[in-house]
């Protein structure tokens, strides 16, 4: 089924897509990342080649024009298949690229776009502590001014990625404890900088780039790294807080749509070759039902995904409309998987079946770019509801 307003171009580059994931994610190669939660950089950097990690930068930096239906387009059918690859093909096309475009400074867009565009840079989000999550402004992690230097301490949890990455992009307090919002600053911290520790956590899902805990001990980072450069300095909630928050709930919409999208076509397929009673289980109704039913819910899910990228698309104010997407989809993608589990019984509780991931991947979509339950916060406060 063709997605929401789908331009003749973007339906060519998800048959682009489609090819490459085909030959080089095939399902052996994808279960085998998952177990041994393998980041396939090769692979990586096979969609740099294909010119897909420049889809949010300008030309003048090397990329093809800011395309937010198209990357969610390559999102969609990368996650598809595998998190191992669609998780960080979005730590470099959206995370570097897209954060750097919108509130970087003219000397990092020259230096930085570029490498996202051509090399695949890769950022981790260095937001969440052990004893922060949704409430940024309270972060502890932070940095110190020494000259031209900045000295980080402090830890970061839930880094996705962070042993990949190029930089660490770091929330840090800059100033008092008492201004909560206007002591906040970004720093690019390299994961390999002297002082830097890194702790891998075991999750259920997200496999491949891996999550990690992060620590800073006395990290000197150069002035240059400051997100934004000097000015930007005790200024960063305005640069957490615009554009690209409402972009990263339609990307997170868009890696539910493509797991719950890859559920419904293997419950699709195997209710046709699955035979019980001497006919196949596509014929009772009861699976019918099932399947009409998710097949119903991913049409919504993509409509609401594609119409929320194509507002971004057209600089539009799109707060509410890219909450609601994240809510309704991440939930409604959940609500797919797991009937679709249903259909292939005891076998969608094995490894040898795509199913089994597809799960424990989808499990965690509701909470990934600010939960469901800040996302119905959003909508009533942009809404206008008295509280």
């Amino acid at each position: 089924m063709l997605s929401y307003g789908e331009a003749e171009h973007t339906r060519m580059l998800r048959d682009t897509i489609a090819r490459f994931v085909e030959k080089e994610m095939p399902n052996e190669r994808v279960q085998a990342w998952d177990r041994d939660c393998h980041f396939p950089k090769d692979v990586h950097m096979k969609l740099v080649e294909l010119g897909l990690t420049g889809l949010t930068i300008d030309e003048k930096y090397g990329g093809t024009g800011r395309d937010i239906q198209s990357t969610i387009t390559v999102i969609e059918e990368l996650c598809g298949r595998s998190l191992s690859v669609g998780g960080m093909y979005i730590q470099s096309t959206c995370y570097a690229g897209l954060n750097i475009a919108e509130v970087g400074s003219e000397k990092q867009k020259e230096e930085l776009l570029p490498k996202v565009a051509n090399e695949g840079l890769i950022f981790a989000y260095g937001f969440s502590e052990p004893d922060v999550g949704a409430d940024l402004a309270s972060v502890r992690t932070t940095a110190k001014r020494d000259g031209n230097t900045l000295i980080v301490n402090g830890s970061k949890r839930f880094c996705s990625g962070a042993a990949h990455s190029d930089y660490i992009y770091t929330l840090v307090r800059s100033g008092s404890e008492e201004e909560r919002y206007r002591n906040l600053s970004l720093v690019l911290i390299s994961p390999d900088s002297p002082g830097v520790t890194l702790s891998q956590q075991q999750t259920l899902g997200l496999k491949g780039g891996g999550t990690y805990d992060v620590s800073f001990d006395d990290v000197e980072v150069p002035i240059e790294n400051l997100v934004g450069g000097e000015e930007a300095w005790n200024n960063a909630w305005p640069m957490l807080v615009g554009p690209g928050l409402d972009i990263e709930k339609v990307e997170v919409a868009g890696m539910a749509l493509g797991i719950a999208a890859a559920a419904v076509k293997e419950a699709w397929e195997y209710s046709q070759e699955r035979v019980q009673f001497g006919k196949p289980i596509c014929t009772f109704q009861s699976i019918r039902h099932i399947l009409a039913d998710v097949q119903t819910q991913l049409h919504a899910c993509r409509i609401m995904t594609y119409h929320a990228a194509s507002l971004l698309d057209q600089n539009a104010d799109a707060t509410v409309e890219t909450s609601m997407t994240k809510l309704f989809v991440t939930e409604t993608a959940k609500d797919i998987v797991l009937k679709c589990q249903e259909v292939l019984g005891a076998y969608g509780y094995v490894t040898d079946f795509n199913m089994e991931r597809l799960v424990r991947d989808v499990l965690v979509m509701p909470i990934l770019g600010g939960s469901s339950a800040i996302q119905k916060n959003n909508i009533c406060n942009r809404m206008k509801l008295p509280r």
